[in-house]
């Protein structure tokens, strides 16, 4: 299998490597340090051997870090973890909801004038560290590179990640990686600058048409890049990993050890690009003690990367269709032996695993499957283990999010089912849910609105009966890239607006801790709106075309509740499902899903 259901967090271990980090920072004379999940290129997702923060703390959750003082150990989670972080970490660590409680606020209350706070430079961004500069400095508390401490005391850290690259075809990508480096160098040369250094893993993917597997589940390269103003590019990674790519990548791209590019970035011409959201600080350290001018600016590739050409538009569409008749069939299969007992959460998703690779274009998951059956279904990105895994019961929920990596998609969708007679309140707070859904899919939008301006819509519903969530509705979705992409999101923090050819998940939930959680996801991408009667011929309207194709569980709609544009949403959406899916599934699966199908 893809995902393995092993234990990766012990709190116990926690309080012994606590006193270690302690020792050291005594040693070094040190009063804080930080700890965070990032790695040195600034993406999302880590391998093994830069988990610092779960390491450490016990923590698993993809996003937060640790502020450690003498005295305390903080772990800042935002809403998705905080029901998970109680249960990884030991007392001796203290959860902070976070970004409430902001890290300078936090450090100022423990930290005095004098005291100096230990970071390692390539762990963090640029903007990361000037934020604190602000706030500490006129505090009189320092803030001072160091050599990793938690490296200094992993004593069986795993070794660095050695998959190679490949080349991905350019029939799906829609654009040879000349033509993007060609594009990219005329916006630099637009812009006035000569080159810009890449860190982000998906940028250096995207940009040069190449994949890796060196963080699980996302099939992005550890390297770092270097584009130049005449639309050349310097590739700089572990040493044999990008032999496979030399021929792909041809004369307009060099390749170097990764060993050489500190050395290479004191040669860069002025000006070179960052951007400071996600450039490391040990980065602009050595642009700043040679001269080098830089100009601040947003990684070129974020924004053509979201924008995704009609080629990959037509081929994710197709790995959505092949993913949701996968579903189709673990859904009747899910529908058939649950009532019988004797399923555990486990079982579900080796299931749903094995209905995936018997489409025979499996090359990976997407995240690792979250199965939470009953409570467990409240812990937002709880994943199961042989320690955790809880039977399937009748009366009780079930909640899946879960996805596959194809070569021409990457798939992201969740759903919740009732097994047997839904819990009480359950099926008012998911048709609210599915409501609040159905509301961003239909939504229609000027041009230039962003995320922010769009979130509410999905949290109406839930508003109006005193509810909510605790996380964004929707994320940026690559294909075959990471599930989790920017800058585009669904988000009360996201100010970027959306264009034609991003694609973003619609997710809206509702949890109610220790009884059950519900969460209803597709994958919608944005297009041109067609025209409307009466509407200004003038204002460009967009829209959303959804791209998941599986049906939402009925038993748990409440029709009553529904407004009828509501009811023909649905009742649209699943004709749809039939139609397109029906044919890929065939048997009891084909049965099931025609009376999922049937019109409200």
């Amino acid at each position: 299998m893809f995902q393995s259901f092993d234990v990766t967090s012990d709190p116990s271990h926690g309080p012994a490597r606590l006193q270690a980090l302690r020792a050291l920072m005594r040693e070094d004379g040190l009063d804080a340090v930080l700890v965070p999940r990032s790695d040195r290129f600034q993406g999302e997702y880590v391998a093994p051997a830069d988990e610092r923060l779960a390491w450490l703390t016990g923590f698993t959750g993809s996003a937060g870090f640790c502020a450690v003082t003498q005295a305390e150990a903080g772990v800042f989670i935002d809403g998705r973890y905080r029901v998970q972080v109680r249960s990884q970490v030991a007392t001796d660590f203290t959860p902070v909801n976070w970004p409430e409680t902001k890290l300078a606020d936090w450090l100022l209350e423990r930290l005095s004038t004098g005291q100096r706070l230990g970071f390692d430079p390539w762990l963090h961004s640029v903007e990361e560290i000037e934020k604190l500069r602000e706030r500490l400095h006129p505090k009189g508390i320092g803030l001072v590179p160091v050599h990793n401490p938690i490296d200094r005391i992993w004593t069986d850290r795993p070794s660095a990640p050695t998959a190679p690259f490949s080349a991905y075809p350019e029939e799906i990508a829609g654009e040879t990686h000349a033509q993007k480096r060609d594009r990219i160098a005329a916006a630099l040369r637009e812009a006035g600058e000569r080159a810009a250094i890449l860190t982000l893993p998906d940028s250096v993917a995207w940009l040069l048409n190449i994949r890796g597997g060196d963080v699980a589940y996302n099939p992005v390269p550890h390297a770092f890049a270097i584009l130049h103003e005449d639309g050349t590019c310097d590739l700089y990674a572990q040493s044999g990993k990008a032999e496979p790519v030399l021929t792909h990548l041809g004369d307009g791209v060099r390749v170097h050890a990764e060993e050489v590019f500190e050395a290479a970035l004191r040669f860069l011409p002025s000006p070179t690009r960052i951007d400071p959201r996600t450039c490391p600080q040990a980065i602009l350290d050595v642009l700043a003690e040679t001269g080098i001018t830089v100009a601040r600016g947003q990684d070129p590739c974020l924004l053509p990367k979201a924008r995704k050409t009609p080629q990959e538009i037509a081929s994710t569409t197709e790995a959505h269709l092949r993913d949701g008749a996968a579903m189709v069939n673990f859904l009747a299969w899910l529908d058939a032996e649950a009532p019988k007992g004797g399923l555990t959460e486990i079982a579900a998703v080796r299931a749903l695993e094995g209905f995936r690779r018997a489409t025979n274009a499996l090359l990976d998951l997407s995240f690792d499957t979250i199965c939470g059956a009953g409570a467990h279904g409240a812990i937002v990105h709880y994943r199961v283990n042989e320690a955790t895994d809880a039977p399937i019961r009748a009366g009780e929920l079930l909640l899946v999010d879960s996805g596959g990596q194809y070569l021409d998609g990457t798939t992201d969708i969740t759903r919740t089912m009732a097994v047997g007679d839904a819990p009480d309140d359950a099926a008012e707070a998911y048709t609210r849910v599915l409501q609040g859904m159905i509301a961003i899919s239909r939504a229609r939008f000027p041009k230039g609105v962003a995320g922010s301006h769009l979130d509410s819509l999905a949290r109406y519903p839930l508003w109006l009966a005193g509810q909510d969530y605790d996380h964004g509705t929707g994320h940026g979705v690559g294909v075959f890239l990471s599930v989790h992409e920017g800058p585009q999101r669904l988000s009360r923090l996201s100010d970027v607006p959306l264009e034609p050819g991003m694609i973003l998940s619609n997710e809206p939930g509702y949890y109610r801790e220790g009884a059950w959680g519900i969460r209803i996801e597709n994958l919608i991408v944005v297009e041109e709106a067609a025209p409307v009667p009466g509407g200004d011929d003038h204002r460009r309207m967009l829209s959303f075309r959804t791209l998941t194709r599986v049906p939402f569980d009925r038993r748990l709609i409440v029709p009553a509740m529904l407004s009828d544009g509501e009811r023909g949403w649905i009742d649209g959406y699943h004709a749809g499902v039939l139609q397109r899916i029906g044919p890929r599934v065939e048997g009891a699966a084909r049965d099931w899903l025609e009376a999922a199908c049937a019109p409200l």
